[in-house]
């Protein structure tokens, strides 16, 4: 039997089937049908947001936080060119993301139409696919399989242009829609890959632990490895959510030049790496300034990223957690775990406690000192509290200062570094996790980017509290600038009226003006939130110490440089330096 079905009924039956509780967008004249049929439905709630590329960092988080796959419904050319920060975003760190784009009409014979460009195009470099959906058939067999692509293997964003004729005119389909799709999971490797891996580990003398996000999954195995190994742990910037800063055999964030101290230490001479879900990209290495044993053991779920940066001696396709429990029965096999190095832990735990008493012996002149902003938070959130990081100086200064307790409970934009991200995540991940706390860490310039977005946030009744970081300069940048240049062109955003701000959106406002009101505005902005409501806290914070990556980084870059561009910088500098 068949029934005549409207093209905006079929995706959102498609929809609810995968599962998708939260749609984000605006509607337009190319998919008011959709949101008509979203509207209906008792599964989805659409969010309207203030910009798409809002909407696509909520989603975003919604990936990062559930097991929903987070879900665009915008509407052609504008609404894909606002949201196309957040979907290359998704593409670039292996966020799956459903992206329903409205199409222009392909039955009226007419050009020039309202939003006429070559979506496809626009949206290829910046998804795993692409699909134009032309008959009311293909529909629901099309958003499933997006869906599966979204989903499999390294995840990532998928864009299906849905024409507005399909939408709105019913037309003859299948009585019964199909089930769902499942995914396979990929194949173990070889038998003879997880053996020589084992070996390669077990037969080191100072083996170490290398994560990234896909670890994030295999808390358990990687732990277990960690401790029969007794091999120190260290992680990328999205890895820290992948391994408890409380385990004692945890470092920190990197392990070579750029990396805290801990990690620089513990990694010295190592001779065997087992590396889990990271690329060797240039914010994990630091700017590639690390030095990878031959014998690395590189797991990852996408076997191109494979041998791309550093050659890896046996690799190891596959999910992250299956592997690696096959890997660890064969280490087994091999004998006994090591004993509890504790000569090894406690140089961690020193190294640890060293850096931050050197950081909240930093004086701060009267500022907020970031090493006891992190302190008093830490003091006060429970352990599985999900913090959303943007992009710039706060970032890092997170990944050196804030231990991350929980597995996943950190989300930060890496690879495709956009600004502007925390502030929207963070509503996506309150949406997906209402009973857990949120909080967004967010400097001032990336504040600036995506702050009214709160509006929906306040509209919707969400308690969480946004951080900024406020300095006045886009903080990360100048400080890269002034180290060669002793100059900061381009950087200062001038005075901005965050009280302004909040009230604008309809959030309460608390400014922490020095290290003396950590705790009582930490405590009120967590009442605003634990009531429902938004919280800008104003943080006036110091910037004046350098983090670790960030002198690290600037250091391996010079060093890339010629000699004679080297000595072309440093008498620039000397120069400016004098003469003021």
């Amino acid at each position: 039997m068949t029934k005549k079905r409207t093209g905006a009924w079929l995706a959102v039956q498609a929809l609810e089937r995968l599962g998708v509780r939260y749609t984000f967008g605006i509607p337009g004249v190319h998919n008011t049908e959709i949101y008509d049929e979203l509207n209906s439905s008792a599964l989805i709630t659409p969010v309207l947001v203030t910009h798409e590329g809002g909407a696509a960092f909520m989603a975003d988080a919604v990936s990062r936080t559930s097991d929903s796959t987070g879900t665009l419904v915008i509407v052609p050319a504008a609404g894909a060119t606002h949201a196309a920060s957040g979907i290359g975003e998704a593409f670039l760190d292996g966020i799956p993301m459903l992206v329903i784009c409205g199409g222009i009409r392909r039955d009226s014979g007419r050009r020039y139409q309202l939003h006429e460009i070559d979506q496809q195009g626009f949206m290829r470099g910046l998804t795993k696919a692409c699909f134009l959906i032309e008959r009311h058939a293909d529909i629901v067999p099309t958003l499933y399989q997006a869906w599966r692509i979204a989903n499999e293997g390294e995840p990532g964003p998928v864009f299906v242009e849905i024409p507005v004729e399909l939408q709105l005119f019913p037309a003859e389909v299948g009585d019964e829609l199909p089930a769902p799709p499942r995914l396979e999971p990929p194949p173990l490797p070889p038998a003879e890959a997880l053996r020589r891996a084992a070996e390669l580990l077990r037969g080191a003398r100072r083996p170490g632990l290398f994560l990234g996000w896909g670890a994030r999954g295999a808390g358990a195995q990687t732990r277990a490895i960690a401790e029969y190994l007794q091999a120190p742990v260290a992680t990328t910037l999205q890895g820290l959510s992948a391994f408890e800063a409380q385990h004692p055999l945890h470092c920190g964030f990197g392990f070579g030049a750029a990396a805290v101290p801990a990690a620089r230490g513990a990694f010295e001479g190592c001779d065997a790496m087992l590396a889990v879900g990271t690329r060797f990209g240039e914010i994990a290495t630091g700017s590639y300034g690390v030095a990878v044993p031959a014998a690395l053991v590189h797991q990852d779920i996408n076997p191109a990223v494979f041998d791309a940066n550093y050659p890896a001696a046996v690799r190891l396709p596959g999910d992250a957690a299956p592997v690696l429990t096959a890997l660890l029965a064969e280490l087994q096999r091999l004998g006994p775990a090591r004993a509890p190095d504790s000569a090894l832990q406690q140089r961690i735990a020193r190294a640890k406690a060293d850096y931050q008493r050197a950081w909240l012996a930093h004086d701060s002149r009267g500022r907020v000192n970031p090493a006891r902003f992190f302190q008093a938070l830490r003091e006060v959130l429970p352990d599985d509290v999900i913090t959303v990081v943007d992009d710039g100086n706060h970032t890092y200064l997170t990944a050196e200062l804030f231990p991350v307790r929980s597995l996943g409970s950190l989300i930060v934009p890496t690879d495709f570094n956009a600004m502007g991200y925390a502030a929207p995540a963070a509503i996506g991940a309150k949406l997906a996790n209402p009973r857990r706390e949120v909080v967004a860490i967010i400097g001032d310039g990336a504040f600036m980017m995506s702050c009214m977005e709160l509006v929906s946030a306040t509209r919707l009744g969400l308690g969480l509290v946004c951080f900024i970081f406020h300095d006045g300069e886009l903080s990360q940048i100048a400080q890269a600038q002034q180290i060669p240049y002793n100059r900061k062109p381009c950087t200062a955003l001038g005075a901005v009226d965050f009280a302004g701000v909040a009230q604008a959106t309809g959030a309460d406002y608390v400014a922490i003006a020095s290290d003396a009101q950590l705790a009582e505005g930490i405590a009120r902005a967590r009442a605003s939130a634990a009531r429902g409501r938004v919280a800008v806290v104003d943080v006036a914070i110091d910037y004046s110490r350098r983090t670790a990556f960030t002198e690290g980084a600037v250091k391996v870059n010079f060093r890339r440089f010629p000699l004679a561009q080297r000595l072309r910088m440093v008498t620039r500098a000397v120069k400016r330096r004098i003469s003021g």
